[in-house]
């Protein structure tokens, strides 16, 4: 399920980035309206987490603005704004839930988990390659049947390539979304975590789902339904 974060914040931003990526979700993250503006209309997104204090136009009017255009979009609004008439405007203005800064990581991911729930975007189908399934909302992996029992970051990295059936994630996008930034070691990670993930999906099946692109990345293939 793909997120888009709207903060200013880098340093917030990567790690509350990071932390959702190992939870098996997608994250864009952009820094202004006009960043949002255009990563909205490129694709669509199953939830916004939107700051409220930002360069330029104010989170709280690019709210106002998303439930003009979308009354079911989940919209989710992290301020340091704590006073009770903050929060009464920030609903006001169309979010779904409000989060004071500084705020648990844990929080936060069971208020993204209980917006996802009653949008419509709540169940999302489950994804098909080849006899694997993958259910994006329980994170159960099964093939023929039988289920995988997979870490959070192998999770992820499967989850990345199969979002993409076909086409190729590189090691750098597989290394950030396991949290590995160190350029000397992130391919050494990735390639182990895929390693792990080979022998789980793979062992006794004489079929080869995960594809190494020398030089590039991974692929998996098939047809996502």
């Amino acid at each position: 399920m793909r997120i888009l974060l709207v903060e200013d914040d880098r340093k917030g931003a990567y790690i509350l980035r990071k932390g959702l990526e190992e939870e098996g979700f997608t994250v864009d993250h952009v820094e202004n309206d006009q960043q949002a503006e255009e990563a909205l209309a490129a694709r669509p997104y199953a939830l916004v987490i939107l700051d409220w204090m930002l360069p330029g136009k104010q989170g709280i009017e690019i709210c106002r603005e998303l439930r003009q255009r979308d009354a079911s979009l989940p919209i989710l609004i992290l301020t340091a704004k704590d006073a009770l008439s903050d929060r009464v405007a920030g609903l006001n203005m169309g979010a779904d839930d409000y989060l004071t800064k500084p705020y648990a990581f844990w929080e936060l991911l069971a208020r993204v988990r209980a917006l996802l729930r009653r949008s419509k975007h709540a169940r999302p189908p489950v994804i098909r390659i080849a006899d694997v399934t993958i259910d994006p909302v329980t994170h159960d992996v099964t093939r023929a049947g039988q289920p995988i029992d997979l870490t959070r970051k192998e999770y992820a990295i499967l989850n990345a390539l199969a979002q993409v059936p076909g086409q190729i994630v590189t090691r750098p996008e597989l290394a950030r979304i396991v949290g590995q930034d160190d350029a000397e070691s992130a391919s050494n990670l990735v390639d182990v975590y895929v390693s792990h993930l080979r022998k789980k999906l793979e062992v006794g099946s004489g079929t080869v789902l995960i594809r190494t692109v020398r030089g590039r990345g991974f692929s998996i293939g098939g047809a996502s339904t």
